[in-house]
């Protein structure tokens, strides 16, 4: 029986494996190598994270981000140069090569609990059995559709996550219905590839984070509002460094911070591609829609009450994604059933394990324990630290119970 799998190959799944590797400590890793990055995110786009915030964690921070551009001569800095969607996936890549060559790529199709651990089943026909478990699947099975859209048939209805290549929609006419980062992001990226884009958003005004002006800050700046992996602001510094203490705020305290904190923004980067280039539809609420005439007919209500109807080719719901774990439908019933959840996420302790004892969740169904940065890959450094040393300590109790005589056998 293996002591770990960790299921899932992103940021998180990658950091984690590369802190047990070097503890000596006996895992696998299944998942695709940067899955939802490399086939999920639209080409072109550039991350909102700065570069300093966007590495992949091993413990002796041997292979940063910039490590990893300075090595193949690509721009670089740890703030004011944004990071490619391209670049990230590619170091992402880099990184399993030189820390993690043993990771297999293949799916785990299911999980179900077997005596003192749990039997994972591949998509190659094998099974495995682990005493633990850590799922992290990142926004993999959460992508969020409105109900009022969600009744469309696929030829009309698709979420930003099944967009990776813009110019399968070059001439088509698309409405991106969304006003964060992704929605912003995508309607850019389709305007470039040549689509007759709209972006239709309940906010009336679309936000973006503040352009670097490129002079030093004052001190008095720095002191206000420090610098984090999250931004600037003390609010931003505290989720970004103090994790473990969030975990300890109550329940109500945490779900509003994680769902107020960090709210539909772009980078500064994207302004320029975005206004005056793409039509926008603000203070416009989707309130239904149906097929007319092989086309999508878009119904919204406007911020004064008035209503409007687009008809389009195609609506892209760029919507973010929502943590349900009745959605992981690989886990058998059974577990989940056991899980303690809130709002559908689970209830996790302070190193990371969920009510099952032997499960773990990390990355942004961790969201809710442990604060906005688990929805960045940034909260990836202190999830790996935190796991690696609980899960140290699990092995190490599970090698002092062996008695003596099964321990020389085993050799």
């Amino acid at each position: 029986m293996l002591e770990i799998a960790i299921v899932g190959a992103g940021p998180y799944g990658l950091s984690l494996a590369a802190h047990l590797r070097h503890r000596g400590i006996p895992f696998k890793i299944f998942g695709r190598p940067m899955d939802s990055w490399q086939n999920h995110m639209p080409k072109g786009m550039m991350l909102k994270s700065d570069g300093f915030a966007s590495n992949i964690y091993d413990p002796e921070e041997a292979f940063t981000l910039q490590h990893f551009c300075a090595e193949r001569g690509i721009e670089y800095a740890d703030t004011g140069i944004p990071v490619r969607l391209e670049t990230f996936t590619a170091y992402g890549l880099a990184f399993r090569e030189r820390m993690l060559p043993e990771l297999e790529d293949k799916q785990v199709t299911s999980l179900e609990k077997s005596g003192d651990g749990f039997i994972l089943g591949l998509d190659t026909g094998e099974s495995v059995a682990a005493r633990r478990v850590v799922l992290a699947v990142g926004i993999t099975h959460f992508e969020h559709v409105p109900q009022n859209l969600a009744q469309l048939p696929e030829e009309f209805l698709t979420h930003s996550y099944r967009h990776k290549n813009p110019e399968k929609l070059r001439g088509r006419n698309v409405v991106v219905v969304g006003g964060g980062s992704s929605a912003i992001d995508l309607a850019a990226v389709l305007y470039e590839a040549g689509a007759n884009v709209q972006l239709a958003a309940r906010r009336p005004a679309l936000k973006f984070h503040n352009a670097p002006t490129g002079k030093p800050r004052s001190l008095w700046q720095r002191i206000r509002h420090p610098q984090s992996g999250l931004g600037p602001g003390m609010r931003s510094r505290f989720f970004s460094n103090a994790p473990q203490i969030f975990h300890y705020l109550p329940q109500g305290m945490r779900l509003e911070a994680v769902a107020r904190t960090l709210g539909p923004s772009a980078g500064w980067f994207v302004r320029d591609k975005v206004m005056g280039r793409v039509a926008l539809l603000l203070g416009a609420t989707a309130e239904s829609a149906e097929i007319q005439n092989g086309k999508v007919c878009l119904r919204l209500r406007m911020a004064d009450g008035s209503k409007r109807e687009v008809v389009t080719e195609h609506i892209i719901a760029a919507t973010g994604y929502k943590v349900d774990l009745e959605r992981l439908a690989f886990i058998s019933k059974d577990i989940r059933s056991k899980f303690r959840k809130v709002n559908g996420t689970p209830v996790l302790s302070s190193n990371f394990e969920s009510s099952v004892p032997g499960i773990y969740f990390v990355g942004i169904a961790a969201a809710n324990s442990f604060g906005p940065v688990m929805r960045f890959a940034f909260g990836a450094g202190f999830a790996a630290r935190r796991v690696a040393d609980s899960l140290t300590k699990a092995v190490g109790r599970n090698h002092a119970s062996v008695p003596v005589s099964r321990a020389v056998a085993a050799k």
